[in-house]
């Protein structure tokens, strides 16, 4: 309730009256209604009454099913009119108590914060997916309309995957391209999805090709004839 002072003028006297404006009034007697103002403010009727709850900071209401309490991330409900909000209770790494967050440093377009009354957990999106903070999910990204690029990851022996899409037969994009490795000819890298570096090793008797992308004979690539001859 919204408490307001009225004051009655009469004969003589004045009196000092509290009443309430914009109580909330329960559309059925029965369910679960968001308030009109307030997003992330609701109310349980029961029998024609209403109670008031406040969703976890962070979270706000979905008002589509009067049925159901149900408390979610800003991306997940179309708010509308309802935009204010309960004042913030962040933390380390945490604008608010719950909810996704983008990470703190702008490069880290693949990594997200998720918390949780609080606690902050640094995520990873799958590989090739960037965080979009409007979506509140990782997305496949696009060139032309991503402001940040993803630091790569390197591997122990200081590989990580090239920026350049590796085209395979008939000019085709690989989604998960291969290269050689620089010294050992039975050894190679996989990029899956092109981003995220892997270590590959051939089968017993055979080499990686760098022109097919696969592992074949040693007899068939030159400088790698001897290759097990040598290794024994």
């Amino acid at each position: 309730m919204r408490p307001s002072i009225v004051w009655y003028l009469g004969v003589g006297l004045v009196v000092l009256v509290e009443t309430t404006w914009g109580q909330f009034q329960c559309p059925e007697p029965k369910g679960f209604f968001g308030d009109p103002e307030q997003c992330d403010l609701y109310y349980i009727c029961t029998n024609g009454k209403p109670e008031e709850k406040l969703c976890k900071d962070g979270l706000v209401f979905r008002d589509d099913n009067p049925k159901k309490e149900l408390c979610d991330i800003p991306a997940n409900v179309p708010c509308g009119d309802r935009t204010l909000l309960q004042e913030p209770q962040p933390s380390k790494g945490c604008p608010r108590a719950n909810g996704y967050f983008k990470h703190e440093d702008p490069l880290m377009c693949d990594r997200f914060v998720n918390c949780i009354d609080g606690v902050a957990t640094v995520m990873s999106c799958p590989p090739g997916l960037l965080y979009e903070d409007k979506m509140g999910a990782c997305v496949w990204a696009v060139d032309s309309t991503t402001p940040c690029h993803s630091k790569r990851e390197v591997l122990d022996d200081g590989f990580s995957c090239p920026e350049e899409n590796v085209a395979g037969p008939g000019g085709r994009i690989l989604p998960h391209p291969t290269y050689p490795h620089p010294e050992d000819c039975a050894k190679f890298y996989i990029c899956r999805n092109g981003v995220q570096p892997q270590k590959g090793q051939c089968e017993e008797g055979t080499v990686y090709d760098e022109e097919t992308f696969r592992c074949t004979d040693p007899e068939n690539i030159p400088g790698c004839e001897n290759y097990y001859k040598e290794k024994n």
